[in-house]
């Protein structure tokens, strides 16, 4: 069947500043934007542009900005039919602060995201069962992400779990989760480890990889990602780039990263394409506006490689 993502939906409303202000202070912006985005909307997306047959199931609130996130998927190319709306319950939104060099802060309020649970899970239950991989995040009810893993590893599906917005998770979850994706944030909350270092994020992930996760990779920014399993350790090398926006990064290296696990390449491989995807990610404005397309990827490759 493809790539199934289990994911949130957000409106981001972004605002430009020099700096984030302090606290009790005002400060002058200097640029607003509305983008559709949600960490399962952006990695679906992602996923759909670099090539993947995708589905996406999840919910938006019955309001104009919940038509225009599943019009805009629509555009993309995925298959938007489990795309559940709730009559009570608003689209999440995404209040997303972006300082000047890129940095971001954002505050989330899910909305009908976390009004997708598991009565609603029983109605894709046929199409977990079929896809080729599962995609599932931290932006909607965590019990129901918990029986959406258990569905696809009772069924020899592989899970992609990225651990955002990051929060302790049981090891029950973890030991069904085929390729966990923290950032290094994620990683210490996760672990109690604070990463400064390639080192300390090794000892994190073999922290994970403990709990029963087959393949943690870690990504690390611009340093590019650790891949840790029970092979060994592998350190995928970064691309260095102008970054004018970060949000949607992580979003982009899971949805590459479901794309090339499909595809059956090396997972060395896959992270290396990952990495690409990632760092052109932050060289626009947006979340899936910034997204690129697979033609942008291998020309970016190629000329890395020149």
């Amino acid at each position: 069947m493809g790539i199934l993502v289990i994911g949130s939906f957000m409106m981001d409303l972004v605002v430009q500043t020099p700096r984030a202000p302090e606290n009790g202070e005002t400060i002058i912006g200097t640029h607003f934007s509305r983008f559709p985005g949600g960490k399962g909307a952006n990695q679906a997306v992602s996923a759909s542009r670099l090539g993947g047959e995708v589905m996406m199931a999840g919910k938006v609130g019955s309001d104009d900005f919940g038509n225009e996130m599943i019009e805009t998927l629509n555009e993309e190319q995925i298959d938007t039919k489990s795309i559940l709306k709730d009559e009570k319950k608003p689209t999440g939104i995404g209040m997303v602060t972006v300082e000047e060099g890129g940095n971001n802060r954002i505050i989330v309020v899910p909305g009908a995201n976390m009004a997708y649970e598991n009565d609603d899970l029983k109605t894709i239950e046929s199409h977990i069962k079929e896809a080729d991989i599962v995609v599932v995040q931290l932006e909607m009810d965590v019990h129901m992400i918990e029986q959406a893993v258990t569905i696809a590893s009772a069924n020899h599906v592989p899970v992609i779990l990225n651990p955002a917005p990051a929060q302790e998770l049981n090891d029950s979850l973890l030991s069904k989760v085929t390729y966990l994706t923290p950032n290094s944030t994620e990683a210490e909350i996760l672990t109690g480890i604070k990463i400064n270092s390639t080192e300390d994020a090794e000892s994190a992930a073999k922290i994970l990889l403990s709990k029963g996760i087959e393949n943690v990779i870690l990504t690390l920014a611009e340093e590019g990602a650790l891949i840790v399993n029970n092979a060994g350790t592998n350190h995928i090398a970064g691309f260095q780039v102008t970054s004018v926006d970060s949000v949607a990064a992580g979003d982009a290296f899971n949805g590459a990263l479901a794309v090339g696990i499909t595809q059956g390449k090396p997972l060395q491989e896959v992270v290396r394409f990952a990495n690409a995807v990632g760092a052109l990610t932050v060289t626009k404005e947006g979340a899936i506006p910034s997204l690129p397309h697979l033609q942008e990827v291998n020309d970016f490759l190629q000329k890395s490689e020149a």
